[in-house]
């Protein structure tokens, strides 16, 4: 049986810093500033309650993932994209505000982009900026 966590979300209140913790990484995830949003998110991780932290942790991950792709490393690029898809699955289509079916849908792209042939030698690995979409309302 799965965990309903839109459930959880509503009974999950952050606290501030989390809040503003995880604002401040979602808009640097958008500036492709991804190394400064995975300091941000890991911060919101650490301070949210246990039933909000693979949410958390599964934006890290994002953020871990393209910070890699940048650096041309492909097997930390695979790992990161893998837990980010293992991690943030469970809380789609949507949380926290976030359109997680949008994002997952990047981030299983960059996954395939990550494992093509001929990146083993790649300076970089050009993914697409991340795109965090506002939750549809």
């Amino acid at each position: 049986m799965g965990v309903n966590r839109a459930d959880e979300q509503s009974s999950s209140a952050l606290s501030a810093e989390a809040t503003s913790r995880f604002l401040q990484g979602v808009e640097l995830i958008r500036a492709g500033e991804y190394f400064a949003a995975h300091e941000e998110l890991e911060l919101a991780w650490r301070a949210a309650p246990p039933p909000e932290r693979d949410f958390f942790q599964g934006l890290v991950h994002v953020a871990v993932a393209w910070y890699q792709a940048g650096r041309g490393r492909r097997i930390g690029t695979e790992r990161q994209l893998e837990k980010a898809i293992r991690r943030l699955t469970p809380y789609a289509p949507a949380h926290r505000g976030l359109d997680l079916d949008a994002l997952l849908v990047q981030v299983r792209r960059a996954l395939e982009v990550a494992q093509a042939d001929g990146l083993e030698h790649a300076v970089r690995i050009d993914l697409d900026a991340v795109e965090l979409v506002e939750e549809q309302q």
